[in-house]
């Protein structure tokens, strides 16, 4: 069942086209990865000699990018095209477009992210009504996807054709090539992102939904409280924050395989902690603008960080779309659940071509190859560390149908199989609302035995640290406290937010020299400075 998926003859595989730059090796390296891992000819590789900038003008895209790429694309009759004699205003030759065969074009790193406007290319448009319209900057995937309708003005945006059109006809898909990225901080990070897409495949989603609302606009929280519903739906139980701001760094975030959320202007929260990363096959969606406005930075806006931290799937935009142009996010999960490849659901979700979107990832990526019904009839070929998560995932389902028995046994059956924090913590909660404390007390009793947690696993520690302190177990919940706050890399702010519920475990634990030392690190982590 969990066989890796290798690419055809006839496959999608065998016709996506990789662009890469030959002026840098690691953009052949990740082209050719790609290629090797999704089964796609090497043939397939078109390397141009491209602007090593992420950012370029609208001259080098067209004379280095465009004119070179249309021509090899239809020498090779990816795109079936008639040149014509004639010139559009930004210098392109105009062909006449009647098909073409790209299951994706991907953008592999080291290829320019994002065209500069220029003022002596601008002219109106109907389009450009609007004042903040009133510029041909723009990504440089966007308007590769116009490459099978390339007689378009580049001012403004051109509507996408398929956008919320759940059976568009040959002329509509026609018109678009489907463009993803590989890219990101590093050029791991952008091998990685097949890697990790292919092993999703295999698994199925491990981990838990987050959504954080309580953005600026209103159509924006709408479009999350949808997400939030399909969320629900699938059997996902998302944890939802509708506070104004982001979540804050103290937030339990553990396994965030799915995240939509919104708006700062730079990754915060628990995403920001040192170390923390994401589960394989994660899609993570914030919605801001510049989000990748540079996908060579670790912390600088959102794109690249997630990436960065092992995001699979990601959208951005290069620099102002304005809320109603970007991906909606409702319709991005829509297609996604119903089988949709992430090309196609983020072309699904996108109202405008020629504008300042990206999507990052493989495009050919199907997030939900597995269900959660066939993840738990497989539950010892899934990853240990995450595989409890499938079970969280129906524990949560269970208990919304009120089958709390049912949901008791399915825990305890799998923490003797595949033990698991979440699951014990979600295990210890229902025990203790059935009124059997001893119980719950029992079946958390092994956190105060785990010497390890990951970044992201560190609010789930402490939410089990203050359930053994509040059913009775002071020194195991003080064990637990000693590990946590044993860990370097904890955040100060980690550090003083938690530190008086780790001096209650001392006390009750009966412990003066831990208890002495946890109150004077508090004492000097919050006097002010001199």
């Amino acid at each position: 069942m969990f066989a890796p998926r290798i690419g055809a003859a006839d496959s999608p595989a065998a016709r996506v086209v990789l662009l890469a730059n030959s002026e840098d090796p690691e953009s052949r390296r990740v082209a050719e990865h790609y290629a090797e891992m999704r089964g796609v000819p090497r043939e397939n590789i078109i390397a141009l000699p491209l602007p090593i900038a992420e950012a370029i003008t609208w001259r080098e895209f067209v004379v280095t990018l465009w004119e070179p790429l249309m021509e090899k694309l239809t020498r090779a009759k990816w795109i079936d095209a008639i040149p014509m004699a004639l010139t559009d205003p930004v210098g392109r030759k105009k062909y006449s477009v009647f098909a073409h065969r790209i299951t994706a074009l991907v953008v592999c790193r080291g290829v320019p992210l994002k065209i500069e406007h220029d003022p002596t290319l601008y002219v109106d448009s109907p389009f450009t009504q609007r004042a903040e319209f009133r510029t041909n900057a723009g990504a440089v995937d966007s308007e590769l996807m116009m490459l099978a309708h390339p007689n378009y003005p580049i001012n403004a945006f051109v509507p996408n054709p398929v956008f919320q059109n759940e059976n568009p006809g040959v002329t509509e898909r026609a018109q678009i090539v489907k463009v993803s990225r590989l890219d990101g901080p590093t050029v791991d990070d952008a091998l990685a992102l097949v890697d990790r897409a292919m092993a999703a495949e295999r698994t199925g989603l491990l981990g838990r939904a987050y959504v954080d609302i309580g953005g600026l606009h209103a159509i924006g929280d709408q479009w999350l409280e949808s997400v939030v519903t399909q969320l629900d739906d699938l059997g996902f139980s998302p944890v939802v924050d509708r506070a104004p701001s982001t979540m804050p760094a103290t937030a339990r975030c553990d396994a965030p395989v799915i995240y939509f959320g919104w708006y700062a202007g730079s990754i915060n929260g628990p995403f920001a902690l040192p170390g923390f990363q994401f589960p394989p096959g994660a899609i993570a969606f914030h919605i801001h603008s510049y989000s990748a406005a540079t996908l060579r930075s670790s912390t600088s806006g959102w794109t690249g960080p997630l990436v960065a931290r092992g995001a699979t799937a990601v959208v951005g935009n290069v620099f102002e779309p304005y809320l109603e142009l970007t991906h909606r996010p409702n319709l991005f999960l829509r297609a996604l659940t119903r089988g949709a490849t992430l090309a196609e659901a983020a072309l699904f979700a996108l109202p405008e071509l020629s504008w300042q979107t990206v999507v990052v990832g493989d495009p050919l990526y199907r997030p939900f190859a597995v269900s959660g019904p066939e993840q738990l009839k497989n539950l010892a070929a899934l990853p240990p560390r995450i595989a409890g998560y499938a079970v969280l995932r129906r524990l949560g389902a269970l208990t919304s149908a009120e089958q709390r028995s049912e949901a008791i046994r399915l825990a305890r059956d799998a923490q003797r199989d595949v033990p698991c924090l979440a699951v014990g913590v979600a295990l210890a909660k229902l025990l203790r609302e059935s009124g059997d404390r001893e119980s719950a007390a029992s079946a958390l009793g092994f956190a105060s035995r785990l010497k390890a947690f990951r970044a992201d696993e560190w609010a789930l520690a402490r939410e089990a640290a203050l359930a053994l302190a509040e059913l009775g177990r002071s020194g195991q919940a003080f064990e637990l406290w000693v590990t946590l706050l044993g860990i370097e890399l904890l955040p100060k702010e980690l550090r003083v937010a938690w530190l008086p519920d780790a001096i209650k475990a001392a006390q009750g634990a009966k412990n003066p020299t831990q208890l002495s030392a946890w109150d004077k690190e508090l004492t000097d982590l919050t006097a002010p400075k001199p």
